[in-house]
């Protein structure tokens, strides 16, 4: 039997992960917070593979659940139905976006560990959060090719990483052990190995506009496992702020 990648969240990230898990010969149940109608024409699209249903039903469905929605909203995932399972996180923390939490301004918590308290039963892992959607789609390649990328994992439950890095090897990408969920601010927004780490240099006199759309439309480079060691290792903590995009 097909092993079920649940998506609470199916935007830019999820869809994109959706695409992969297809092809990989998972199932997958999509869910948002418009409904299951509003995602006829992405099931359509991804086959009988695919189903939408609400953010419990996936949550319920998936041997792992992708939580890909704003931060802000994550009060808003189901904890009853999320209750022992690994949910990988997939959020960043954009102020301008989600307002303020004081928090993560000042450094007490990552966004991961804030998602953590909230989902108490379950096992949280941040990944998938410091590329952008369509490098998942251009980078991702079978285990032992010569050019496959890797992406940078943390949680606190060992097995729950290690379940995520079994995921991430699935869809095409090797996985970085970067800790716990208290260096999970290793891969966040202004740190090395996030976003701009799966471009090649970038044009010298862009405006920010037109950075943003240059890494949209610009194909990703490989990074290997021991890059992305490297650039987690070198990350120096900052204070949120400025704006990325990841999500």
């Amino acid at each position: 039997m097909a092993q079920t990648l649940g998506l609470i969240g199916s935007g830019m990230i999820g869809s994109a992960l959706a695409r992969l898990a297809i092809a990989a010969g998972l199932d997958v149940v999509l869910s948002n917070s418009r409904g299951p109608a509003s995602l006829a024409q992405l099931v359509a699209e991804l086959g009988p593979h695919a189903r939408a249903a609400t953010s419990a039903e996936a949550a319920r469905a998936g041997d792992w659940v992708v939580a890909t929605i704003p931060l802000h909203a994550y009060v808003h995932l189901p904890a009853a139905a999320l209750a022992g399972k690994i949910v990988i996180d997939t959020m960043n923390y954009y102020p301008e976006r989600d307002g303020h939490i004081a928090e993560l301004d000042d450094g007490t918590l990552t966004s991961s560990a804030l998602v953590q308290r909230h989902l108490a039963d379950a096992r949280v892992v941040k990944a998938f959060n410091s590329i952008i959607f369509h490098h998942l789609l251009d980078l991702a390649r079978p285990a032992g090719a010569s050019d496959r990328s890797a992406l940078p994992i943390a949680g606190d439950d060992a097995d729950a990483r290690a379940q995520t890095a079994r995921l991430l090897d699935i869809l095409g990408f090797d996985a970085v052990d970067i800790g716990t969920l208290a260096e999970s601010w290793r891969s966040e927004p202004n740190t090395p190995v996030y976003c701009w780490a799966y471009l090649p240099a970038r044009p010298e006199g862009l405006s920010q506009e037109e950075t943003v759309r240059w890494a949209f439309d610009t194909p990703g480079v490989p990074l290997p496992a021991a890059r992305v060691k490297e650039l987690a290792e070198k990350a120096v903590r900052r204070r949120a702020g400025d704006v990325r995009i990841a999500d």
